[in-house]
């Protein structure tokens, strides 16, 4: 393997709240694990949907393996979540009822070299939460600064 793999969505902390955080593997083509180890992948863009009471990551870019054939995958396919039954009942009820969405943040291999992608129950910030997020993080790097220079 190339290292390890850490695919991250920077826009998710800053575009929702993220509330609970599952664990959840993803159903792979062959060619489409390979250019995961590899770090050819983004999941900026992606979300999560149900679809007959299956999660589906919708949006998720794996790029092309290089030395696939004519078995190569779509680069933007729809990809099955598998997470445990009462875990998706849970997410189900909760996006339905109260609105939230289901966001993924992280793509990774785990030590038992399978791709698992962290998803969280999310809810859409305001724009004055946003601004006060990016003041925050203004006030913490301007402090950082004091403390260095001192």
């Amino acid at each position: 393997m190339h290292g390890e793999v850490n695919i991250k969505n920077k826009k998710a902390r800053f575009e929702y709240e993220l509330m609970d955080s599952y664990d959840a593997g993803i159903q792979l083509f062959g060619t489409e694990i390979k250019s995961i180890r590899m770090g050819k992948a983004s999941i900026t863009e992606s979300f999560c949907q149900f679809k007959d009471g299956e999660l589906y990551i919708i949006n998720m870019y794996i790029d092309e393996y290089d030395w696939g054939t004519y078995f190569n995958h779509k680069t933007r396919r729809d990809r099955k979540l598998l997470l445990k039954k009462n875990e998706l009942k849970k997410l189900e009820r909760k996006t339905k009822e109260t609105g939230l969405t289901i966001i993924a943040t992280n793509l990774y291999i785990n030590k038992k070299g399978l791709a698992k992608v962290k998803v969280y129950l999310a809810k859409g910030k305001k724009l004055y939460d946003k601004r006060e997020t990016i003041k925050g993080k203004d006030l913490k790097r301007d402090l950082d600064r004091i403390i260095k220079n001192s």
